[in-house]
């Protein structure tokens, strides 16, 4: 295989919900063949939290498999290292590891030369080590703003990263504003959509799932992980104000949901698989994006507006920046009332033709399209290098 034809990719737990790194992989394993690297000591675990005892034992049984392959040129391998991120002797030890790791999976995978693409900030000390031809950082939150991560560390591993990166995709403008000034060849890459899987809300075939089935209408429906920036206290108040509504909350609970638990029409119904949720769509009246409006988003870019515009259903969001380029086919409120009055008119006005224009309207926005273009940034930039080695 040559080298534009091999990827090796520092991302998330594959076995976690799909995100971008997922969408980007795998249509990038139509081309290239890529082998995923499940998160390698982005913060030391907490022994007392079940979740992170979970955590470790998946990650020796999947580390256990070796590289899994989950499709034709797509394999999944858990590295082993010392989950220690700011001890600079465990990232010495932990180079080492990937090293040797690397190179027996390569030999193995027939692997010689190739990419390192990485969707995490903290594999800097690495790049440049690993044997790569080329390094993508691809930039999908501002990592710097997350509670659990150590803040100091993260900036001076990303900021290391910026510099030896050949090139930076950055999933929405502010992100690619804000990595633009440590690194030219950034890149806006904004998430895409499997409009061909979420279309399916739109046809007639495609039932409601039974537990939302039997819920009194109208369904005011959100999905994604249930984290401190969901603004639980909006969903009370809608919930308080409108009786007659059904709220929806699909995902994983990771944080305190006191303040909707136990209200009688607020409905949390747990994880679902990826698959399932265009069938939840056709369920639901209005789509949410209940983002609390803090730092933090400026830098995000919800994969779910683009998933409920091409299931046809109407959005309102809070005043997430990034969501203010799709107002031609959502709503965008700046507080409680102003909220509620959006839900409110979205009941009243949709219809068949308007869920039709919004699923149309995604259809330039596919994953698909989105990775072509990227591909295109990257296949341009090796060109360069190659050619500049040459002279």
């Amino acid at each position: 295989m040559s080298r534009r034809e091999n990827i090796i990719c520092f991302a998330k737990d594959w076995n976690e919900d799909p995100t971008s790194n997922h969408h980007v992989m795998m249509e990038m394993a139509k081309t290239h063949r890529v082998l995923w690297l499940n998160s390698v000591a982005t913060r030391t675990p907490n022994l007392a939290s079940g979740r992170d005892l979970k955590k470790i034992v998946n990650k020796l049984r999947s580390f256990s498999r070796g590289p899994e392959k989950i499709h034709d040129n797509l394999w999944v391998y858990t590295p082993i290292v010392l989950p220690f991120p700011h001890s600079a002797a465990a990232r010495a030890v932990n180079g080492y590891i990937l090293r040797a790791t690397l190179q027996a999976l390569r030999l193995y995978l027939e692997m010689d030369e190739f990419q390192l693409w990485t969707f995490l900030p903290n594999i800097a000390d690495y790049v440049g080590t690993l044997g790569e031809s080329l390094v993508v950082y691809y930039v999908v939150d501002e990592w710097s703003m997350f509670s659990y991560i150590d803040t100091d560390q993260t900036v001076a591993s990303e900021r290391m990263l910026l510099d030896k990166a050949d090139a930076v995709f950055a999933v929405c403008h502010a992100l690619a504003d804000n990595k633009r000034k440590h690194n030219p060849e950034t890149h806006l890459a904004t998430h895409g959509v499997d409009h061909a899987l979420f279309a399916k809300a739109l046809d007639p075939a495609t039932p409601v799932p039974a537990d939302i089935a039997s819920l009194p209408g109208p369904i005011i429906g959100f999905y994604g992980t249930l984290h401190d920036w969901v603004d639980l206290e909006l969903i009370a108040f809608l919930a308080k104000r409108h009786p007659e509504w059904s709220l929806v909350l699909l995902g994983q609970a990771l944080s305190d949901v006191s303040a909707v638990d136990g209200l009688p029409n607020v409905h949390l119904l747990g994880r679902k698989a990826h698959a399932e949720l265009p069938s939840y769509c056709k369920g639901f009246d209005v789509g949410l994006i209940p983002y609390r409006i803090i730092e933090r988003m400026k830098y995000v870019n919800p994969i779910k507006l683009r998933e409920y515009l091409s299931a046809g259903i109407p959005v309102v969001s809070t005043a997430v920046p990034e969501v203010s380029y799709y107002t031609e086919h959502c709503t965008v409120a700046a507080d409680h009332e102003a909220f509620e009055q959006g839900v409110v008119a979205a009941l009243a006005s949709d219809s068949r033709e308007r869920q039709q224009a919004r699923s149309q309207a995604m259809l330039s926005e596919t994953w698909e399209a989105k990775v072509d273009a990227v591909r295109a940034t990257v296949t341009r930039i090796a060109g360069e290098k190659r050619a500049a080695r040459r002279r």
